[in-house]
């Protein structure tokens, strides 16, 4: 049996509530986009080519999605919260066996566990949000977890750059599992949203899976992580292979958790003034004004200016895409959520995977002219999709 009535949203969140659902979610991303600046030195330590070192970044980024629909059942089953925390918990040392991993298959395998249970802190933030939020209001709480999201991208590229450059990649990966586990005691004070309940694991999904509407947003999901989430890993590898320090690299690559900042703060003074169908047309052709400047020339100059305009498409496109995703089943929101982030991580792995032998041989601009004609499909389904929905 699944309880259809949906939990009854209050008409705001608190600051302390927002705080930590910020914090999991910066954690939770400082984890997933550290590795990126980080691909050309860890190859050479451990004795390995590029291209196997893309495999604990994929191999992460598999996990990360495939995880979500478990973790979305299992918080429908017995709250965001304490899903978070049991996440969290498992997360911190999978991220210190990372940090001391010997060899590659050690790396991978610690990442891709480290991914598994990282997984569950965004998509529970989210539904959080979702279960408290009235949907007319929603996105600009939503907006503020975003930037949050990308604070922790930027900060990642940066600290991770310049650690792996002046020291070593390893405290970079150990920083996130020590900050997991103090977060999974600190989230304690955050209280269990009210919620419907189901009354097995599976019944959410059968609930979740009979929306029409959630495949179509779900097929949006898996192309839009392709393009911003995919592509997006090699903008580092990219300058480094013309020469650019790994530091410098990476932080040009953190840049776009400051186009994401500054855009976010535009898309909530845009909520309700402009419609959703125009802010992902607007996000749309920020990505591939972004990905045809990054195809012209892999120097710093264009790729700042791409890294801030993927920062903006992100904005602008995802956090609309990603606050419809969270009206579609009410009666089992965290679920649906989830089976989103399967496709938008799924989609991230699926195309850094099948990019990185053209990387591997220092090729970028084909990934990148590749990313920004993909981006005209993603922006027209979203957009339509989006005005279409009632």
């Amino acid at each position: 049996m699944v309880t259809t009535t949906a939990p009854r949203p209050v008409a705001a969140l608190s600051p302390c509530a927002l705080r930590l659902l910020r914090t999991a979610g910066f954690v939770s991303n400082f984890d997933r986009f550290c590795i990126a600046p980080m691909l050309v030195l860890i190859g050479p330590d451990l004795g390995v080519p590029l291209a196997t070192v893309v495999l604990a970044a994929s191999g992460y980024y598999l996990a990360y999605g495939l995880m979500q629909p478990v973790w979305g059942a299992a918080s429908d089953r017995w709250g965001r919260v304490r899903v978070m925390r049991v996440s969290l918990a498992g997360a911190a040392p999978a991220a210190l066996v990372s940090a001391l991993a010997p060899d590659a298959p050690v790396l991978i395998g610690a990442r891709v566990l480290t991914g598994a249970c990282f997984a569950a802190a965004i998509p529970a933030s989210l539904t959080y949000v979702g279960d408290t939020v009235p949907a007319a209001v929603r996105q600009r709480p939503l907006s503020e977890l975003m930037t949050a999201f990308a604070l922790g991208t930027a900060l990642a590229t940066a600290v991770a750059g310049a650690l792996a450059h002046y020291l070593t990649w390893r405290p970079v990966f150990a920083l996130p599992g020590i900050l997991a586990g103090v977060l999974a005691v600190g989230l304690r004070r955050l209280p269990e949203p009210a919620r419907s309940r189901s009354g097995s694991l599976l019944a959410s999904f059968g609930t979740v899976l009979r929306s029409r509407w959630q495949w179509y947003v779900m097929a949006v999901a898996l192309l839009e992580g392709a393009v911003l989430l995919g592509f997006l890993t090699y903008l580092a590898p990219a300058l480094e292979a013309h020469g650019v320090p790994v530091a410098l690299a990476g932080a040009v690559a953190a840049l776009y958790g400051a186009g994401a900042t500054a855009a976010s703060q535009a898309v909530r003074r845009l909520v309700g003034r402009w419609s959703p169908a125009a802010l992902i047309a607007a996000g749309g052709a920020q990505t591939a004004v972004a990905y045809l400047l990054a195809g012209y020339r892999q120097s710093t100059g264009p790729l700042v200016v791409a890294a801030l305009l993927l920062g903006g498409g992100w904005s602008f496109l995802h956090s609309t895409v990603q606050s419809w995703a969270t009206t579609l089943c009410p009666a089992a929101r965290a679920t649906g959520v989830a089976l989103f982030g399967v496709a938008l991580y799924g989609g991230g792995a699926l195309a850094a995977g099948l990019a990185a032998a053209t990387a591997q041989a220092g090729v970028y601009r084909p990934l990148f002219w590749l990313a920004a004609l993909l981006s005209v499909p993603l922006t027209v389904a979203a957009a339509v999709g989006r005005a279409r929905y009632r």
